[in-house]
C-alpha cells in the first residue's frame, strides 16, 4: 500500500432509521459498531481520519495510540456530501483514500487493504461482490477537488460514475461490503 494513502471514516450520520445512535450499539463480541469497524480499518490503513459530529464525538471512544485523528464536523446535518467535503479538507498530503461508512463493522481487514493497494492518484476503486457494488469507495488525488466541491447528501458516487475511464472494479470475497 501506498504510505500517502489514508482512510476518511465518515461517523456523522444521525441514524434516524434506526432510533439512536447506531455507532454505539453493542455487537455480540462487546464491541461498539463504530469501535469495530474502526478497528478494522486501522489494521489495514494506519493512516485514517475520524469526521464526526460535536454530540457524537463524545461518544465513540478511539484507542490511543493509533494513527487516528478525530474532526469535528459542525455541519453534518447537510448531508453526507458535506461530511465528506470536510474530510477531504483535512487531508493534505495524501495521494488516495478509501471514504468509509463508520457503520459497516463486519468488512474485513483484508478487504480495506485490497481496496487500499489497488488505489493510486488517479483511480476509483469500487469493490464489488458478485457484480454488486458495495463500500468503501477509494478516490485518487485527482478527484479531491470534486469531493471538496460536494454539498448536501449526495456522496461521491456520481463523481464515480461521471468518470468512468478512472473507474477500477475490485472483486472482493467478502458480501459485508454490502451490509450497514
Amino acid at each position: 500500500m501506498n504510505p500517502r494513502t489514508g482512510a476518511i471514516v465518515l461517523a456523522a450520520g444521525f441514524s434516524t432509521r434506526f432510533g439512536g445512535i447506531k455507532l454505539c450499539a453493542k455487537l455480540a463480541n462487546g464491541k461498539t459498531v463504530f469501535s469495530q469497524t474502526l478497528q478494522n480499518i486501522i489494521t489495514a490503513i494506519p493512516n485514517s481520519i475520524i469526521v464526526t459530529r460535536p454530540e457524537v464525538a463524545k461518544l465513540l471512544s478511539i484507542k490511543a495510540g493509533t494513527d487516528s485523528s478525530l474532526h469535528i464536523f459542525k455541519g453534518a446535518e447537510s448531508g453526507m456530501g458535506s461530511s465528506l467535503s470536510y474530510g477531504i479538507q483535512q487531508i493534505r498530503d495524501w495521494d488516495a483514500c478509501l471514504v468509509c461508512l463508520a457503520d459497516m463493522p463486519f468488512i474485513l481487514p483484508s478487504t480495506y487493504s485490497t481496496l487500499a493497494s489497488s488505489l493510486t492518484s488517479e483511480r476509483i476503486v469500487i469493490p464489488n461482490y458478485r457484480t454488486k457494488p458495495g463500500n468503501p469507495v477509494g478516490f485518487g488525488k485527482k478527484f479531491f477537488p470534486e469531493l471538496i466541491a460536494l454539498t448536501g447528501d449526495s456522496g461521491g458516487k456520481k463523481i464515480a460514475f461521471d468518470n468512468p475511464a478512472y473507474l477500477y472494479e475490485v472483486a472482493v470475497n467478502d458480501s459485508a461490503i454490502l451490509m450497514d
